[in-house]
């Protein structure tokens, strides 16, 4: 493979936008230890993964122990394994050859290695002082953990959802809106496709942007804007967004990544484990509690959008008409309570169904009296039976005849 220059690798293979600690402390040494693995063909973005495994665990080993020296090498050791994690992403973006599996595996190692050193560092500072507050640190950093990720892909499939709605109903009035021109003028078209664009693309590919601009450049599409009362609510945040995005820093400066780093690396070298942990947990609390209220503001947004796309009028929130007090008494029901086929099933609806036997009742002078059931004695009892000269009950093939 040729030799590849630092700048080509840095520009090929780090993120637009990224976690400050590892464009800071991560990307300066990952991308110089890229260029050497990549020379070689046995190394690959799943074997990398990996190897961030073991390390990751080599590190819950040093936690165990306890005192300084390991807490160090712990410390050293698991940012290690975080710039294996990030190598092996870049590895598979240089080459071309990531898969789906290896983005699994990538997410499920992450969680394991965080599980592990967050039970061996508490564990171990556990066995050395009895202090049973290091067992509820423990439970808190793998609750926080799980819950910044989970939630994370969640709001983002809730996002993809909110997107695909928007589009089909788009094309949905698009198409209506045709088919009205078509039989007003009696001239057929082909439809066009619907174009839909995302203020949050244009954001993405126009970091330096401003909002207003990019949708006034954009007049020939349909913008959506799913953060338009975040925006308006915070006008001060695109700012700061786009001074953090010119050294390649996102807005989330306390995300699950500098969770993991203050509490795994931070902690450890200061030997402050618990204090440190209670700040970075109250930090990334609120960095959720944000995340969820701007969440919240985006849901706003999208059903706005959808009443002003919507075809026909939306009746949400407002109570069914057959469902009002009183209409069943004016003689109109709902036409599932009508259906004849729940009043009246049947049989081929369930061939193993089979009445009750019914009372026979004679109608001849000196016959059985009314109400009386004619009984045959069998071993053990007696059953209801109907007179042989009643017409027999229907039977079905496969189905076997009944004494009655």
């Amino acid at each position: 493979m040729a030799k590849l220059s630092l700048r080509a690798v840095q520009k090929l293979t780090c993120k637009k936008r990224d976690a400050w600690w590892t464009v800071v402390l991560v990307d300066p040494v990952a991308t110089r230890m890229l260029i050497v693995m990549a020379r070689f063909r046995f190394i690959t973005p799943n074997r990398v993964t990996w190897a961030a495994l073991f390390v990751g665990l080599g590190s819950a080993a040093m936690f165990l122990k306890g005192d300084t020296q390991s807490l160090i090498i712990g410390a050293a050791l698991y940012h290690l394994s975080f710039i294996f994690d990030c190598i092996d992403g870049k590895l598979a973006r240089l080459k071309g050859n990531g898969t789906v599996f290896g983005g699994w595996l990538d997410y499920v190692f992450d969680r394991i290695r965080v599980l592990f050193c967050a039970l061996a560092l508490m564990g171990g500072q556990y066995l050395r002082t009895d202090d049973e507050r290091f067992l509820l640190a423990a439970l808190l950093v793998v609750f926080l953990d799980m819950l910044r990720y989970v939630d994370a892909l969640q709001i983002y499939k809730m996002r993809m959802s909110m997107r695909a709605k928007i589009e089909k109903v788009t094309r949905e009035k698009q198409e209506a809106e045709l088919a009205a021109a078509e039989a007003a003028q009696g001239t057929a078209e082909e439809p066009a496709a619907p174009k839909i664009q995302f203020m949050e693309d244009l954001l993405r590919e126009n970091p330096e942007a401003e909002a207003q601009t990019l949708k006034e450049q954009a007049a020939a599409g349909h913008v959506v804007d799913l953060h338009a009362q975040f925006r308006h609510r915070f006008p001060w945040y695109q700012r700061f967004r786009q001074a953090l995005l010119r050294s390649r820093i996102r807005p989330h400066l306390i995300s699950g990544i500098e969770f993991q780093m203050f509490i795994f690396i931070v902690g450890p070298l200061i030997g402050r484990i618990l204090e440190v942990t209670v700040i970075s947990a109250v930090l990334l609390g609120i960095f959720e509690l944000v995340i969820m209220y701007k969440f919240w503001l985006s849901t706003r947004d999208f059903t706005a959008v959808m009443e002003e796309l919507s075809v026909t009028p939306t009746q949400a929130g407002t109570i069914a008409p057959h469902l009002h007090r009183g209409r069943h008494r004016r003689g109109e029901q709902d036409p599932l309570l009508v259906d004849q086929r729940l009043i009246d099933p049947q049989p081929d609806e369930d061939p193993f169904f089979q009445p009750y036997p019914e009372p026979y009742t004679s109608q001849e002078p000196g016959g059985w009296e009314e109400g009386h059931t004619l009984r045959l004695q069998v071993p053990g009892g007696s059953l209801g039976a109907r007179p042989s000269s009643l017409p027999q009950q229907r039977r079905y093939p496969g189905e076997r005849e009944s004494v009655r």
